[in-house]
């Protein structure tokens, strides 16, 4: 039994940017499925509501998101659904450094014309040095360790207009057990049946995404529990409109003694 009081160190699989084969399409296939059944793809969709229902731009305002670490364009192409049934329009990019998952989420996600992609690494400085309007991460952030994606983090509060949705894992005994239990019965994938559970291992507390947050310098931010044990987080660049107002304690005045 690992000892998920605190997050593992230990890399996934996944991480190797350099898998660019069928094991890798498989293991695309495959979460991409399990995000359908658990329906945790739907935290991402109502964080980026959330975010977007700020308006701070007008109603003619087109706002640019971009996935962080995209993978098959999934989670793209249901931002995209949501936006055409909203009868919004919003451009949507796709971002990861694996030239593979790219190629593989530009067929995916043929039929958007408003999705397009970028192949690059986000801790390069020449990414540092772009900027969107709002970011969207959905199990991104548990690949970095904390001090790593403090430093992201902050990065990304520069590096957007309105500010960033979050969607990833609760680390927790059950969510642990039970994705070990469903990838070893019905994955067929070695990456997925190696990295789903070491995922949530690497996940996050309330307590870990309050101090990271904190840390990378956000003000304003919601975290909120869903199911199955996924953390939806909605960072605001400034005060958003339903904030309450600061309180501020000032000394009552006392008169000097003549």
């Amino acid at each position: 039994m690992p000892d998920l009081s605190k997050r593992s160190i230990e890399e996934e699989l996944i991480d190797d940017l350099n898998l660019s084969n069928e094991a890798l399409e498989q293991n695309l296939v495959e979460l991409a499925r399990i995000n359908r059944w658990l329906g945790g793809n739907n935290v991402t969709i109502s964080g980026l509501k959330q975010l977007l229902a700020q308006d701070w731009f007008g109603a003619h305002f087109i706002p640019k998101v971009a996935d962080i670490g995209c993978g098959g364009g999934d989670m793209l192409k249901l931002m995209a659904e949501y936006a055409r049934s909203a009868n919004k329009r919003i451009n949507f990019v796709g971002i990861d450094a694996n030239e593979f998952i790219i190629d593989y989420a530009k067929k995916n996600t043929a039929d958007f014309p408003n999705i397009t992609y970028l192949k690059e690494n986000i801790l390069s400085e020449s990414f540092q040095k772009k900027h969107y309007d709002a970011f969207v991460m959905t199990l991104f952030c548990h690949h970095f360790e904390d001090d790593d994606l403090i430093d992201f983090l902050a990065n990304c509060k520069l590096q957007t207009t309105y500010g960033l949705v979050i969607n990833d894992l609760h680390r927790h005994w059950f969510a642990y057990h039970a994705i070990a239990w469903l990838t070893k019965l019905f994955s067929k994938s070695y990456l997925v049946k190696n990295d789903a559970k070491l995922s949530v291992w690497r996940a996050f507390s309330r307590k870990d995404l309050e101090h990271i947050l904190k840390k990378a310098g956000f003000k304003y931010y919601t975290i909120k529990w869903k199911w199955a044990f996924r953390w939806e987080v909605v960072c605001y660049k400034r005060k958003p409109s339903f904030w309450p107002e600061e309180v501020v304690v000032t000394r009552p005045f006392r008169p000097q003694k003549l």
